[in-house]
């Protein structure tokens, strides 16, 4: 864990220290700067979009892709064939690992001099949390009361090679009520596939793979012959659930609103007969 930590910050310190401010088009900016050559690409999250710019020499040229009538005009592609030809600008995505590949081609062909940068892995990190309710039906619920709940989240992102997929460490606790005396704290590592996955939003299954789940409890559960019986304690246990859910991120800001419906399905936890009700909303920031 200590290695990882200090991997991280050296990546974070890696990045931010070429960070300075330019002047294009009478606007100041502060740019950071990747694949710096015969030309280099600027680039940062600004009002929450990002934005490229391509530099060369003293000249300073945006990559646009704005809109019209709902269609994407895709300008960036006529300024990135000048260096890289229309056939492979024809397939290029305004995306910064992409433009960091096409500047780093151009580079590299145009100075013999120039050490190419093959971009393998580009870590990043998101913080959030979240509210809702759940009836958490893989535990005795007699009359399927609803919880309310709240939870934190830390998800690590490739945006390089696997753009799609993300691990997160959620923590969440579930509150007991008058009606359902429950008390749940989960401590789960989840793993995330992005089947949609677009600049402004992305949509993903969410599946919780192994953690670690205390609980406590007083409960009355009428039996079938009609005597009560209290269920009461408290203790925890590893888990390897297997939930599967869903989920959105929406770009809001600067960060991304959440929408999660959590513990649709268990692959490896028996259920109470009730539908599942996992729902919650929060927010998450880029780090």
């Amino acid at each position: 864990m200590k290695a990882l930590l200090i991997s991280l910050a050296l990546l974070c310190c890696g990045v931010t220290f070429s960070q300075q401010s330019y002047t294009v088009n009478g606007e100041t900016l502060s740019l950071y700067s990747e694949a710096k050559g015969t030309i280099e690409l600027l680039w940062n999250s600004i009002d929450g979009s990002y934005r490229y710019f391509i530099k060369k020499d003293d000249a300073i040229t945006e990559l646009k892709n704005s809109r019209t009538d709902g269609k994407f005009q895709e300008e960036y592609k006529s300024t990135m064939s000048m260096y890289i030809g229309p056939e492979r600008a024809k397939n290029l995505k305004l995306t910064k690992p992409d433009l960091i590949a096409a500047v780093d081609y151009y580079n590299a062909a145009s100075d013999p001099s120039y050490q190419s940068r093959d971009v393998s892995v580009q870590l990043k990190a998101r913080l959030g949390g979240f509210a809702g309710i759940s009836n958490y039906p893989y535990f005795i619920n007699p009359d399927n009361s609803t919880l309310f709940q709240l939870g934190a989240e830390f998800e690590v992102i490739d945006e390089v090679k696997l753009k799609r997929h993300s691990l997160v460490l959620q923590l969440r606790q579930l509150i007991g009520s008058s009606d359902y005396d429950f008390n749940s704290t989960q401590l789960m590592l989840n793993y995330r596939f992005k089947f949609i996955n677009k600049e402004a939003f992305a949509i993903y299954i969410n599946t919780k793979i192994a953690g670690y789940n205390y609980i406590s409890q007083d409960i009355d559960v009428v039996e079938n012959n009609g005597d009560i019986v209290n269920i009461s304690g408290s203790g925890g246990e590893f888990q390897a659930p297997f939930t599967l859910g869903l989920g959105a991120d929406i770009a809001l800001g600067k960060g991304y609103l959440t929408l999660q419906y959590q513990d649709a399905v268990a692959l490896n936890l028996d259920d109470n007969g009730e539908f599942p009700m996992d729902i919650s909303i929060g927010y998450k920031f880029n780090l």
